[in-house]
């Protein structure tokens, strides 16, 4: 498989791109990668890059979004940070990706038992880490079930996906909220902007569309 072109990228739409990457996932969990000579691809990519996906998903050691997609050099944009939120420089970063490089695709892949999630379920608070946890707390508070209190931490691994899957919600709407760029770019189709949980069990991606 070849790298993207100028050309290939340009015939991608939205709807390719996430097929793509659906297709890719399934190749993952059944150990099938595509045929690539990544070492040819250094070569094909050395005069410039055309991804036609950008991914915004957990620093986690396991979720790799080039291996969980069975994507290859130049096919997409990879912004990894803990617990797959945003901020200016994240969507600055988007911004760059879509307007100006010509991904199609926004995904935002939230995991499974993330320890980001946790530590916001428990309020956690260490160094840098107590500001960067606030940035998912509105995600802990959107998701009110259980009320009991003592079920609401990071041992009720259902309730921990069930904020990852809110904070993966709540981090589109600011993608679209607080970047006028790809906002109006989704607005005409030009780009799509989905969320995904990837399982780190299975190796699956649920796709929420």
């Amino acid at each position: 498989m070849k790298a993207h072109t100028k050309e290939t990228q340009a015939i991608m739409t939205p709807e390719k791109s996430l097929q793509y990457l659906k297709e890719g996932n399934v190749r993952f969990q059944n150990n099938l990668k595509a045929n690539r000579n990544l070492l040819e691809q250094v070569n094909d990519t050395s005069d410039g890059q055309f991804p036609f996906a950008t991914i915004l998903s957990c620093i986690d050691s396991r979720v790799s979004s080039e291996l969980v997609f069975d994507q290859g050099l130049g096919d997409i944009f990879s912004v990894r940070i803990a617990g797959n939120f945003v901020n200016q420089d994240i969507l600055g970063s988007m911004e760059f990706a879509c307007k100006l490089a010509g991904t199609k695709l926004i995904v935002v892949l939230g995991h499974t038992s993330c320890g980001a999630v946790k530590g916001a379920c428990d309020d956690a608070k260490m160094g840098n880490l107590t500001h960067m946890l606030g940035k998912i707390k509105p995600a802990v508070e959107a998701v009110t079930s259980p009320e009991d209190a003592s079920l609401r931490n990071s041992s009720n691994l259902e309730f921990v996906d069930n904020v990852s899957k809110k904070n993966v919600e709540l981090t589109i709407d600011r993608i679209l909220q607080e970047s006028e760029v790809l906002a109006e770019m989704h607005k005409k189709g030009e780009i799509k902007v989905v969320g995904g949980m990837y399982n780190i069990a299975t190796g699956a991606v649920d796709f929420y569309e």
